[in-house]
């Protein structure tokens, strides 16, 4: 019975504090522009993201000019990306950066669409498995992300935002290549050679700075050794050897191994 009271008790605090907190919000459909502004400001530094983006679509849709309407975008779009809601944020950000392309916060909201894409491409796997699933999923979100990143550096290479931008240009490289990796290596185990070594090529040609280049050239040479082409296998044999003396298949011809069974059941192993 006392147990029975007392789950009453905190369900009856429970309600009157929600209850306090309902009452404790204005009616946003009279607040004056600044008021309202400041009131979805606040709840947006308050970390109340659901709510700020309620107040923030309500400015914009009350008052469709000016410069607290402009700014009351930039921050929803914040709002909904905090708010794990990535496509919303992308929407808004993206029809910001069409319709005010001059605005003077235009480089922020680049360097905001990038991070929203950088998060779309595999990271809630990452968070969720502890691992890094970069090179697992499509790359469609990695080269969005990458564009935004490198127009903002182009166009903005002053801008605060500018080097953490490029170190995400550099993760996001890697990422992309490592991918092709992954794909080439699947061809070789496959032994679809003429497909492994064009995989291989793709990584060597557009991806010139990512460490993944010693592991194309090694894929390279096994398909073109495969495929009857000494010549060109030693030349990339070569250059492998010139560049990356310690890659592991200039002492293992067999590199890269398949994956056993048990590996290839692991999700997102890249073994698959």
């Amino acid at each position: 019975m006392r147990v029975i009271k007392l789950f009453c008790l905190v369900a009856l605090v429970a309600m009157l504090a929600s209850c306090a907190v309902f009452k404790s919000r204005p009616d946003i459909n009279t607040l004056p522009l600044k008021q309202l502004y400041n009131y979805a400001h606040s709840q947006l530094e308050d970390g109340s993201y659901y709510y700020a983006a309620l107040d923030y679509k309500r400015l914009i849709a009350r008052f469709p000019f000016g410069k607290y309407n402009q700014q009351a975008q930039i921050e929803l779009a914040y709002a909904q990306y905090k708010d794990s809601k990535p496509d919303d944020a992308y929407s808004t950000i993206n029809r910001f950066i069409k319709t005010y392309p001059a605005q003077k916060h235009i480089a922020y909201a680049y360097y905001l669409r990038g991070l929203i894409n950088f998060d779309r491409a595999g990271r809630f796997a990452q968070r969720v498995f502890g691992i890094d699933s970069v090179a697992r999923h499509d790359q469609g979100y990695r080269l969005e992300s990458f564009d935004d990143f490198s127009k903002l550096t182009r166009r903005f290479p002053d801008s605060k935002y500018a080097a953490d931008a490029r170190q995400r240009m550099i993760y996001l490289r890697n990422g992309m290549a490592q991918f092709e990796i992954n794909v080439a290596a699947f061809y070789l185990r496959a032994r679809d050679y003429v497909a492994s070594a064009h995989r291989a090529k793709y990584v060597i040609q557009h991806y010139q700075q990512a460490p993944q280049v010693a592991d194309a050239l090694a894929i390279l040479t096994r398909s073109y050794r495969a495929l009857g082409f000494p010549k060109l296998a030693k030349q990339s044999f070569d250059v492998l050897k010139l560049n990356y003396p310690d890659h592991p298949f200039i002492k293992d011809p067999n590199w890269p191994h398949s994956a056993s069974t048990l590996r290839r059941m692991i999700p997102f192993s890249g073994h698959h």
